[in-house]
Formats: structure tokens, sequence, C-alpha cells
């Protein structure tokens, strides 16, 4: 029996700070934009994400891009 994958999906996630905490530590949101091009190269990926927070009052902190492949049981 061979488990083999196949892409599924992808998402973009960006973790932006909204601000401070009265202790000085940042306060941060995460936004997932799913549907994104599986295939999508991770150098596109970053600079649309750098893009999309070029317009937000917010600064980005952290990019992800999360690739989802769905495993069968080819039996």
């Amino acid at each position: 029996m061979a488990v083999v994958s196949a892409p599924s999906g992808a998402a973009l996630v960006l973790v932006y700070q909204t601000g401070v905490s009265t202790s000085g530590a940042p306060i941060t949101k995460q936004r997932t934009l799913n549907n994104i091009v599986y295939n999508a190269s991770n150098q596109a990926v970053y600079e649309a994400a750098h893009a999309i927070f070029g317009l937000s009052e917010y600064t980005l902190l952290d990019v992800y891009f999360r690739r989802t492949d769905e495993l069968t049981n080819e039996a």
C-alpha cells in the first residue's frame, strides 16, 4: 500500500502588529487569505503580502505560506 499526496489548497497567513500593550509587548493579529495558487512561488507570495500591507496602517511581522496536501492510501 502506498500513500500518495495531492495538492488540496494553499493559504497566505499574515501576522501583523496593531499596537503595544501597557507592558510594552506587541499586540498582534493574524489574517488568513485562502485560495492562494498552490504552485505560486515563495517570492511571489512574499511580495504580495508586503504589497497588501503597504496599504495598511499596521506593521507586517510574519508571512506564512501554508500549503495543504491530501493523503490517500492507494490499495
